[in-house]
């Protein structure tokens, strides 16, 4: 009875195996899994996904999963050589069907060479010859890979998701590939037939599984259950996660996705077609109202007093040199600006006693309030809005976010920390308004040790500082990354001048140096305060990802040069900005119809400290997901290798 149930099961599970584009086979003496593998069109390591086993040796009568491949089978061809006849006397009810099947051979076969038989049927006495034939198979080999010309802008992940394989495979099959592939470039892929490779839907994301990453890895950090992967994947059920692997996931901009990573920057300088005069309108909170203008000192303090006017002042500056260097490449631009007051009442007014229907772009302003306004009543319009600052505004589907969500900035940084292979230890060292952070962070990275800052022992209230031997206590020797979670300057001075005072130490006798990379997921203001040392910052290498990297002021930047030239100041990070941003938005008028198809056909630009990759949100408007990642080194930052 137990044999029984055994035998019902193992017929249940090969039924599903096989309804799921699977086959079982029988292992006989002496096969290997490469011989395997190349008998069924498959990889070893799709043998070794479904039988774990296998990898310490085959053993005969062994019933294998096999994966039916999806690459191109190879044509047999059925060569029959006549080698003699065998003669034949019909007996009663005997027919020509089943002298074919006695002999092996077709009834046209038998026919052929008895052509009576054309006109006649068979009787009984009928004497006729049999042909016999020596049977060979001709297979026609098909290689395993074929060669595949890159289009233009497709990365790794696009093609290794096309071919069903992860970006390692890929990367194995072409050892010579490099980086960043080439329009044209020629490279090899499996050799799957074009029916059953996979294509890329733009209305979801796509995700690359890191290293030791597991289904409930992936539900903390895109919220969706195994079952839900599983449905949208189709063969993930059996294969099962594997680092490099690609999947498709519902839209998300709170995640690192693929769009834009290993992509190359395009110069739209190179690509201007359309010489007509552009229009944009570039609104800010100038507050001009509040300005007292009775003479240089009063405007002066004005200026210096309202962050607000301060801010629109250096943005629109950027914006000013920006107009300049289009114009020096031919390109005409009519430029309506307006000062916003920062109110919403304001903008309201604004709109309704301007016409905006020959408006190719809006850039600002740069409040929520307003912007939210501008862009709800132009939607109707279809003028795009451009925001310059905001990172979590409504997405109206003519709205643009140039500035990357925070989150987005997070999971950078993180994803980073977990391809980091010499890391040997993490920390997270937190305050009391980072808790929610820390502990999201706890769920990335298991293992980590966690420390808080001190409390006062009567109040209980955060007093925003750890001693040495909090911190020295969870480092090991070799690698440690700390990640340091903080709006405080007090708390990120303490604890960077403690970690630099025990980095590159030996802690124990005998053991290697403690070497600390110091990084956050929020590089802040606390990070940039007076109280800060930049010296510890370089010697903990300290590692972040930002919206926009720091230019390089001793290169030769025209944008830089001109700007001292202009206003007799090294432009800072606003004035940047609003170069930046109106630098790309003109371009990409000039270089396609609009905004919008600009934003599906233009992947990646990148300006002075600035890049923009805009990917459409479903239902709704277009974000920025594309950001640098960046370290402190001999007290210069610069950009880190992905």
């Amino acid at each position: 009875m137990k044999k029984f149930l055994i035998a019902l099961i193992l017929i249940g599970w090969f039924s599903t195996a096989n309804a799921q584009n699977f086959s079982t086979h029988r292992v006989k003496e002496g096969e290997t899994v490469e011989a395997l593998a190349k008998q069924y069109f498959v990889t070893t390591a799709d043998i070794y996904s479904l039988n774990p086993d296998a990898k310490k040796g085959l053993q005969a009568n062994t019933i294998l999963i096999i994966p039916i491949s999806k690459a191109e089978k190879p044509k047999v061809t059925i060569v029959k050589e006549l080698q003699g006849f065998k003669d034949h006397k019909a007996k009663r009810k005997e027919t020509l069907y089943g002298l074919a099947k006695q002999y092996g051979v077709t009834e046209e076969d038998i026919k052929k060479h008895n052509t009576f038989l054309y006109a006649n049927p068979l009787k009984k006495g009928d004497k006729i010859k049999i042909p016999v034939f020596r049977v060979t198979e001709v297979v026609e080999e098909v290689p395993e890979t074929a060669e595949y010309t890159v289009l233009p802008k497709e990365g790794k992940w696009r093609i290794a998701y096309k071919f069903g394989i992860s970006v390692k495979e890929l990367e194995d099959l072409n050892p010579e590939m490099g980086e960043v592939l080439k329009d044209g470039q020629v490279i090899n892929v499996p050799n799957v037939k074009k029916a059953e490779q996979q294509v890329i839907d733009e209305k979801y994301s796509y995700y690359k599984v890191l290293p030791k990453e597991g289904f409930y890895r992936l539900k903390l950090k895109l919220g969706l259950e195994q079952a839900q992967l599983e449905g949208l994947n189709p063969g993930l059920a059996e294969s099962g996660l594997k680092e490099g692997m690609i999947l498709k996931i519902p839209f998300s901009n709170a995640v690192e996705t693929l769009t834009s990573s290993g992509l190359q920057a395009i110069n739209l300088i190179d690509s201007i077609s359309d010489f007509s005069t552009k229009h944009i309108a570039v609104m800010l909170p100038f507050r001009l109202h509040r300005v007292d203008f009775d003479s240089v000192v009063d405007t002066k303090r004005s200026i210096k007093s309202d962050r607000y006017l301060s801010a629109s002042l250096d943005f629109y500056s950027g914006v000013l040199m920006a107009l300049d260097s289009l114009k020096t490449l031919g390109v005409s631009v009519k430029v309506d600006v307006y000062d916003t007051k920062g109110q919403v009442s304001e903008v309201t007014k604004i709109l309704n006693e301007n016409s905006f229907d020959t408006v190719d772009a809006v850039i600002g302003p740069l409040t929520t309030a307003p912007f939210d306004k501008v862009a709800s009543q132009l939607n109707k319009m279809s003028v795009p809005v451009v925001s310059p600052i905001g990172s979590n505004l409504k997405l109206h589907g003519n709205v643009f976010q140039s500035k990357p969500s925070d989150e987005l900035l997070k999971s950078k940084i993180i994803n980073y920390v977990k391809k980091d292979s010499l890391a040997k230890n993490v920390v997270i060292i937190s305050d009391s308004k980072t808790a929610d952070v820390a502990l999201e962070l706890k769920r990335e990275f298991n293992a980590a040790k966690p420390v808080t800052s001190r409390k006062d022992k009567k109040t209980g209230k955060d007093e925003f500082f750890v001693i040495k031997d909090d911190i020295q206590a969870v480092l090991k020797p070799g690698r440690n990354i700390v990640f340091l979670e903080t709006s405080n300057e007090g708390f990120a001075s303490n604890v960077s001048s403690i970690l630099a005072s025990l980095n590159n130490k030996v802690l124990a006798e005998g053991a290697k140096p403690t070497e600390i990379i110091l990084t956050t997921t929020n590089e802040n203001a606390a990070f940039e305060g007076d109280q800060i040392n930049n010296t510890h910052l370089s010697s903990l290498q300290f590692l972040f990802a930002t919206s926009s990297k720091e230019s390089s002021f001793n290169d030769t930047s025209n944008f830089t040069k001109k700007y001292d030239k202009v206003y007799n100041i090294t432009p800072n990070k606003r004035a940047v900005k609003g170069f930046d941003l109106t630098m790309d938005v003109v371009l990409r008028l000039v270089t396609s119809e609009n905004l919008f198809i600009s934003a599906k056909n233009t992947l990646l630009t990148e300006y002075v400290e600035n890049k923009f990759s805009y990917k459409h949100k479903l239902y709704g408007g277009y974000y920025n997901d594309s950001v640098y990642l960046v370290k402190y080194d001999n007290l210069s930052v610069v950009e880190v290798e992905q």
